[in-house]
């Protein structure tokens, strides 16, 4: 088994065991399950923003601990300070030490889109999701059928959550392009193998169609990337570790935006 498959097979349980502590009809109990989500699509085109969506990552199957005591509260506030246009929140606590509580903490601090970053294979993910705060959720096509990814993802939209949906090659791609998706990411980063190569964002942005949102992935660790993203129709850009592997995350971010301005 690859570690995307390992993930996979470890949320199937992860799932089940967390339907039977907590219910739906629970879940839909919080007081964030009414709210009205922010749209992480028309942040990312805002012009007073960079583009970032900045992550809070704790740990990776590929890096193993990257932080293990930035505060969540001190650090996504930062992000947004510095410029950042959405914070990206794993929940994950299997493989990337995060948790529900991490993305309800970043809700509860910050006004802007939050991004739920985990492996969605279940309908309840998503009921979940918008009961501890988030805007918008991940669904990746390698981890998914491309009509299961298109039913979540119509399940997502009548939640009012927006759907990032995140490919590796051009088949993924075509295979899983519908109309419930807001943006759409490339990772650069192969979930296989964990090598990460920028030029598959270059190969993959012409076929992505200017419906959605694009953004790129992972291995953004230069504000001349970006600058380079962008001539290829990036709009958005996710980073985590870049950020996350300094002592202060936030303010890494803000270096990095400050570079990006000039």
């Amino acid at each position: 088994m690859d570690i995307l498959e390992k993930i996979i097979a470890h949320k199937h349980k992860e799932v089940e065991e967390r339907r039977s502590l907590y219910t739906e009809k629970l879940l839909e109990k919080s007081i964030y399950f009414d709210g009205q989500p922010i749209s992480l699509k028309k942040y990312l085109l805002r012009e007073d923003k960079s583009g970032i969506i900045a992550e809070f990552k704790r740990q990776s199957p590929s890096k193993g601990v990257i932080n293990a005591h930035a505060p969540v509260e001190r650090t996504t506030i930062g992000y947004m300070q510095a410029g950042a246009s959405a914070l990206s929140v794993l929940t994950d606590s299997e493989f990337f030490g995060g948790s529900s509580e991490d993305l309800s903490t970043a809700r509860k601090f910050n006004f802007c889109p939050v991004l739920r970053k985990d492996f969605i294979i279940d309908e309840y993910q998503i009921v979940e999701a918008k009961s501890i705060g988030a805007d918008a959720i991940l669904l990746i096509a390698a981890a998914l059928e491309p009509k299961r990814l298109k039913e979540l993802a119509a399940f997502a939209k009548s939640f009012g959550l927006e759907v990032l949906m995140e490919v590796h090659n051009q088949e993924e791609l075509e295979n899983n392009l519908n109309e419930h998706l807001d943006v759409v990411g490339v990772n650069n980063r192969n979930l296989k193998t964990f090598e990460v190569s920028i030029d598959i964002s270059k190969q993959l942005a012409p076929m992505i169609p200017n419906d959605f949102v694009k953004i790129s992935e992972s291995g953004i660790s230069d504000p001349a990337t970006i600058t380079d993203l962008r001539t290829h129709g990036f709009q958005g850009f996710l980073i985590g570790e870049t950020f996350m592997k300094t002592g202060r995350p936030e303010r890494a971010a803000a270096e990095f935006i400050e570079k990006l301005g000039k």
